[in-house]
């Protein structure tokens, strides 16, 4: 009797912790700052019940390191999603069969071109590049190609091509204008005196110190400078109809080849694709620019539908960036 009590209370045991819930889980390495990534994904957190484990990049690595370590684990993924700045990286793990498609319903008001048209990542919430300028300058620069204009020697600084955004700049000029003038664009800078800062952020500084007169920057160092009270004003560069337009970098959004925890990912895809998401980046203090219509964007940047834009294939951008990066190297030694 007692044995059979002792075998019936193991097996209710048994049966109570086979019923308890395990709480759902997704991974997502994110590349965009954590201090506004992080908000966005508590409150997912709290909204779903899904608990989110998160590696953030670090300043140091500036965007590589999580996509490396994505690189190094495609044989045994451990993330779900990855929450890259910009979708430069996103086409590399494309080109490495690292991601699988997703065509996720939220991003259907979203422009084509800024998606990847076989879904592999999709973009929202973007940064712009434009000129920052010092109110005391006696000259305003209209376009990049005023960074070469004589008129202008001395005047501009700019962050070092072979880094960040302006490398990705570099690389959309190049496979825009061609290899011949977009390498005379880049030995025109030192023939007329541009000087090299670090970063966008010691560019805006430099211009609202008023060392020099204007800096190509992103749309979030602006802002940041602006509502510091810096004596800076915004001018967004090739707007006329000859103009090459701004070049437009959103956030992109990817799932992982293999994840182990796909419906979870799909469903913080969805989250992050959402007007909503797009509304609370663009309060925040990164300011960026929602890319489905009607989301109000930052107040004192322009919305991406009143501006012409740059019209680039961020994959062929990629692909150029990697072919150009010696010749970018030798340039920032010379």
């Amino acid at each position: 009797m007692k044995k059979a009590l002792v075998v019936l209370f193991a097996l209710c045991l048994m049966i109570v912790g086979c019923s308890k819930k395990e709480t759902p889980v997704v991974t997502v390495y994110v590349s965009e700052d954590q201090v506004f990534s992080e908000p966005i994904l508590k409150a997912f957190e709290k909204e779903t019940g899904i608990h989110v484990n998160a590696l953030y990049d670090t300043e140091e690595s500036k965007g590589t390191g999580v996509m490396n370590r994505l690189i190094a684990e495609r044989t045994h993924p451990q993330a779900d999603l990855y929450w890259a700045n910009e979708p430069i990286r996103a086409e590399v793990l494309k080109a490495r069969n690292i991601l699988t498609p997703y065509h996720s319903p939220n991003a259907k008001t979203i422009d084509p071109k800024y998606k990847d048209p076989d879904g592999m990542w999709t973009g929202f919430s973007a940064r712009i590049r434009l000129f920052v300028v010092n109110d005391g300058a006696k000259l305003s620069p209209k376009k990049i190609f005023d960074y070469i204009d004589p008129r202008f020697k001395n005047e501009g600084v700019i962050a070092n091509p072979l880094f960040g955004s302006t490398a990705t700049h570099i690389a959309a000029l190049f496979s825009l204008l061609g290899d011949a003038k977009a390498r005379s664009f880049l030995q025109g800078l030192k023939q007329n005196g541009v000087a090299i800062a670090t970063s966008n952020g010691e560019s805006a500084d430099l211009v609202a110190k008023g060392r020099y007169d204007f800096a190509l920057v992103d749309s979030d160092d602006a802002i940041s400078r602006i509502e510091s009270g810096a004596p800076i004003k915004i001018v967004y560069p090739d707007q006329d109809k000859k103009g090459l337009g701004v070049l437009v970098i959103p956030n992109a959004v990817m799932l992982i080849k293999n994840a182990p925890h796909p419906k979870a990912a799909r469903k913080l895809m969805d989250y992050l694709l959402s007007p909503k998401t797009e509304a609370a980046l663009a309060k925040a203090k990164c300011a960026q620019i929602p890319l489905h219509p009607g989301v109000p964007k930052p107040a004192k940047l322009k919305s991406i539908d009143t501006l012409k834009v740059m019209p680039v294939e961020y994959g062929k951008v990629a692909r150029k960036l990697m072919q150009i990066t010696p010749l970018l190297l030798k340039w920032s030694k010379e």
